[in-house]
């Protein structure tokens, strides 16, 4: 075997160890940078206005003209979800891939079960559509992770 070392798989001169390696960054590192803050600021002030909407459309404030306080309310929304956010990023990391699926999860399903309350919809409807949305968002989390991490919570390549 010339050229070929013990467990290539059809490709000369390389190994399992070559063949698995990172990507290579599609975008350099102050892309990454800038996404770092510019991802929870963007996603916050969507969420804070799509808040403010279905609190405006559901009459809950002022039945439907925009005010000073609905403006207030998505604001509040905005900081708060972008505060969430930055904090679930920073702690899911250090945590084993389980419970690393798990804290993504519980983030999305309280921040839509909340926005689903302000549609006008009971307590306990939106407790379900939130629980809907948490068992799509944890068996597509925990896919990822379960693949793209070790048991100790490690990326894999």
């Amino acid at each position: 075997m010339t050229g070929r070392t013990a467990g290539t798989a059809g490709i000369a001169g390389s190994t399992w160890a070559a063949r698995t390696h990172r990507a290579p960054a599609v975008f350099d590192e102050r892309t990454h940078a800038v996404a770092k803050w510019a991802v929870p600021v963007v996603g916050g002030l969507l969420y804070g206005y799509w808040a403010a909407a279905n609190a405006r459309d559901a009459g809950l404030r002022d039945g439907g003209s925009i005010t000073g306080w609905n403006v207030l309310f998505g604001f509040v929304c905005a900081i708060l979800f972008a505060a969430a956010y930055i904090g679930v990023r920073m702690l899911a990391p250090v945590l084993r891939r389980e419970l690393h699926a798990l804290v993504w999860t519980a983030f999305a399903g309280i921040a839509f079960g909340f926005l689903y309350s302000l549609t006008g919809a009971s307590v306990l409807r939106s407790t379900f559509m939130a629980l809907g949305v948490s068992v799509f968002v944890l068996a597509g989390s925990f896919y990822h992770y379960y693949t793209h991490e070790d048991a100790a919570g490690h990326p894999v390549n």
